[in-house]
């Protein structure tokens, strides 16, 4: 089965075709960030503008790249929640008009488990069934996954997701859009030990995340050096490495403590974070000393991209779900309430 795959959720216009057989044929994705970065962060209607502006080309340049024709594509997957109701529409409008002109199905697919089956896209993918850590700017989720559909909520943030945080955190210490490399890069040339962190919600049992409360320590922090006339470049760099240290800690305790509650011994690592260097190197250490493994997307593949919908999609298609000629997002879409697709793994 031959599936184009077009993502939309928010500021990055993803179109890739996958083949049930041969597996990733093309891909291209086109990032909004130079657009966005005037105004602080992602302006939703300029997103959806540009979305439509961009996809028919990259739709054209995917199909060239893999050398096939419309009339070669067996069925369409695309975005449909969650993620900006504006730029879903552009993907679900674009995805069922191709669908009713080619004769095809169509099928909406949930983005963060997008997000969760990208690391099957590698050469070494995982095997069911896994601890999966969903992480990116709106969403911090632990979910233990024992099939695709067969997905149960261990833990997710109270307030900011961490990915959220980082780009909070770098807008109030005055760093360009978007902040979360920004706070990574710093973080390199930070002064270990200078600034301590809290570790929020570890010292209580559970699985749930808040980093709403780390986000004003940092702030609080910055400001007292501000107030000091200590906020120069190197400052900057040890707070960065302070804030990322504590993220990363926080999300590596709750990691173990995910893993010990289902006895399991593999851990995914999704969302755009997963990129993030510090992080894969903690939970590697982690994993490690636990004899077990953990996986992830190559970088490319950890924001969003058309790749993983084409993928996540495919696998629902061949499983003989599709959606009905509708254009149909969710804003908010729980990834628990999906329907399963095939059999759970035996544990």
């Amino acid at each position: 089965m031959l599936v184009l795959g077009l993502e939309t959720s928010c500021d990055e216009t993803g179109v890739a075709l996958y083949d049930s057989e041969r597996g990733l044929l093309a891909d291209a994705l086109f990032s909004q960030i130079d657009l966005h970065r005037a105004y602080g962060g992602v302006v939703p209607e300029l997103a959806s503008r540009d979305h439509v502006k961009r996809m028919l080309p990259l739709i054209r340049q995917v199909l060239s790249e893999a050398g096939r024709q419309p009339g070669d594509i067996d069925a369409i997957a695309y975005t449909a929640g969650p993620g900006l109701v504006g730029a879903l529409l552009v993907g679900a409008s674009c995805a069922q008009a191709m669908a009713f002109a080619w004769g095809i199905p169509a099928l909406g697919v949930h983005h963060m488990e997008g997000h969760l089956l990208a690391p099957m896209l590698e050469e070494q993918p995982p095997a069911f069934p896994f601890v999966a850590l969903l992480v990116s700017g709106g969403h911090t989720q632990l979910v233990r996954v024992d099939g695709i559909g067969h997905y149960q909520l261990l833990g997710e943030s109270l307030d900011d997701a961490a990915g959220e945080a980082f780009d909070k955190t770098a807008k109030l210490m005055g760093l360009k859009y978007p902040g979360g490399p920004e706070i990574a890069r710093l973080a390199e040339r930070g002064t270990p030990g200078r600034f301590v962190f809290p570790r929020p919600m570890t010292d209580r049992p559970g699985l749930d995340f808040s980093f709403s409360g780390l986000k004003t320590f940092t702030l609080n922090t910055w400001q007292q050096c501000r107030d000091n006339a200590d906020d120069g470049e190197q400052t900057r760099c040890d707070i960065a490495l302070a804030f990322q240290q504590a993220v990363v800690e926080t999300l590596t305790i709750k990691c173990r403590r995910a893993l010990k509650q289902t006895g399991l011994d593999s851990l995914v690592i999704a969302g755009g974070v997963s990129a993030n260097k510090a992080l894969r190197l903690s939970l590697e250490d982690m994993l490690a000393a636990l004899k077990g493994k953990v996986f992830y997307a190559r970088p490319a593949f950890c924001t969003d991209n058309g790749a993983m919908i084409a993928y996540a999609g495919c696998q629902r298609l061949l499983a003989g779900q599709y959606d009905e000629l509708a254009i149909s997002v969710q804003a908010r879409w729980p990834m628990e309430h999906l329907p399963n697709c095939e059999p759970p793994a035996a544990s």
